[in-house]
């Protein structure tokens, strides 16, 4: 099973699939999403700071810096 750290909260988060499934057949969800931001910035959050997201307008980077 593959973690990373969430770029909001810094969490450790859950991966699923990939190799490490295979051998640990552990087949849970992931926690979270890699996102490409209106930037062009790359981050990967969990669902908990996706959902604190603004919805009214393109999401940056400065946004999940504000998390």
């Amino acid at each position: 099973m593959a973690k990373a750290r969430c770029d909001g909260c810094n969490l450790k988060i859950r991966i699923g699939g990939g190799i490490g499934d295979f051998w640990s057949f552990d087949y849970g969800p992931s926690g979270g999403m890699a996102l490409e931001l209106a930037d062009g910035t790359d981050c990967f959050l969990c669902f908990d700071c996706i959902e604190q997201l603004p919805e009214d307008r393109d999401v940056t980077a400065a946004d999940v810096k504000a998390l």
